[in-house]
């Protein structure tokens, strides 16, 4: 298979909607997960409320359900990532009383495809409030959320971890005097290796574009100082291809937005600039998602075990994980069974054999209800296409808007090295 280098030219081309589909936007959030991308909210002719599902093998979209004492109300620049199975929406309330007594989290269950009640054990004054426009990225088993913007008092320079294990909150780090990005919003933030990247936002009124790095190990910032690179830019979006950190559009002003498209090299520590074989849009709060091999999600830092009262933790085997159970949430699990020559499995029609898949005699079986779910019915040429998707960068939404006009979708290649 060829490479896709950083170095060639990209190749942009907007994909047409035809079928139903939701209304262009922007300040929403997407995310991608097992080939298909998820997207909330944001603000069209109004704040919205609603919550669809992309197909790109078949250019399709399906609106899921977003109702109930489960489910995000309006939202607007919040974010969203997605972990073994779920899908974690932070923030982007509209500014009230009730919205700042409560933590603006909800749990959407990939499997299952609702929204599953969370119950956190972190008591209300040692976790972050509502926020908008702040960043968010996964690493390991964490969900790392940085700055934003809280009602009457600016920009944050908070930071949090949520443990997707456990749902609790914590502060990793210094969070005053220290050296770090400071208060900011509406920048962009990338996950690596162990590390998470941060770009650019806005200081108060003014743009930045300085670039941090947060190393999960060492547990410190560091300021990345290079000469090259993009302009002052808020609104923009950031994901990793392979090493390489890609930031693209943004702007100035909301007036402005751009459509540079910029490769960082993770390793050399130096940028470039993305040519385009083709007109690239111009966008401002939109959003980017990733979908191929190179844009898997990061599996976080080789740890050191940690100590607890001066001795190490038990060892906890997390080569299978199973998924996290929410109140409502059922299915999704791995299950091993052990069968004898006589409980073999028999299919439903009878078979001896049993079913496709199962060996007979004595063995263990694996079954992912999921995984299974994903391979039935209509959905079996869709997924197994996904499984096989090129690395394409897709740009959904953003300023300018057509509210009363179909989404843009515009889908970015880079060409053969």
């Amino acid at each position: 298979m060829p490479v896709m280098s950083h170095g060639a030219p990209s190749l942009w081309t907007r994909l047409p909607q035809s079928g139903r589909s939701p209304c262009d936007r922007y300040k929403h959030a997407c995310c991608g997960y097992d080939g298909s991308v998820y997207m909330l909210g944001g603000r069209g002719s109004g704040c919205l409320r609603d919550f669809w599902k992309y197909s790109v093998v078949r250019n399709e979209w399906a609106e899921l359900s977003c109702v109930g004492d489960a489910a995000p109300e309006e939202v607007e620049e919040h974010s969203m990532v997605a972990h073994q199975g779920f899908l974690y929406v932070f923030g982007g309330m509209l500014d009230s009383a009730y919205s700042q007594s409560r933590c603006p989290l909800w749990v959407f269950d990939v499997a299952q495809q609702k929204w599953a009640i969370w119950q956190g054990k972190t008591p209300q004054a040692q976790r972050p409030g509502n926020r908008k426009a702040h960043s968010a990225v996964v690493l390991g088993s964490s969900m790392l959320l940085y700055g934003g913007l809280l009602d009457m008092k600016g920009s944050s320079q908070e930071f949090w971890t949520l443990d997707l294990s456990s749902m609790s909150w914590s502060q990793p780090g210094p969070q005053q005097a220290a050296p770090g990005p400071g208060p900011r919003h509406g920048h962009s933030a990338a996950a690596h290796r162990g590390c998470m990247y941060v770009f650019g936002g806005l200081k108060g009124l003014r743009e930045q574009r300085d670039f941090w790095r947060w190393s999960c190990v060492s547990r410190t910032w560091t300021s990345l100082r290079t000469k090259s690179g993009p302009s002052r830019l808020v609104g923009h979006s950031a994901l990793v291809h392979r090493d390489h950190m890609l930031v693209f559009g943004g702007g100035r002003t909301q007036s402005s937005p751009q459509n540079c498209l910029w490769s960082f090299d993770l390793s050399g520590h130096t940028w470039s600039q993305v040519l385009s074989l083709s007109g690239s849009p111009d966008r401002i709060h939109h959003c980017c998602v990733g979908l191929g091999r190179g844009y898997h999600a990061d599996p976080g830092p080789e740890l050191q075990p940690e100590l607890h009262e001066g001795r190490f933790r038990p060892f906890k085997n997390k080569c299978f994980p199973s998924p996290l159970k929410f109140p409502g949430s059922e299915g999704g699990a791995i299950e091993l069974q052990t069968f004898t020559p006589s409980e073999s499995p028999r299919s439903e029609a009878g078979d001896e054999s049993g079913p496709p898949g199962f060996w007979t005699g004595s063995c263990l079986t694996f079954e992912n209800r999921a995984f299974c779910r994903q391979w039935s019915g209509g959905e079996e040429d869709a997924g197994g296409a996904a499984q096989h998707l090129p690395d394409l960068l897709l740009v959904l939404g953003g300023r300018p808007c057509s509210p009363h006009q179909p989404i843009t979708v515009w889908q970015m290649t880079l060409s053969d090295s």
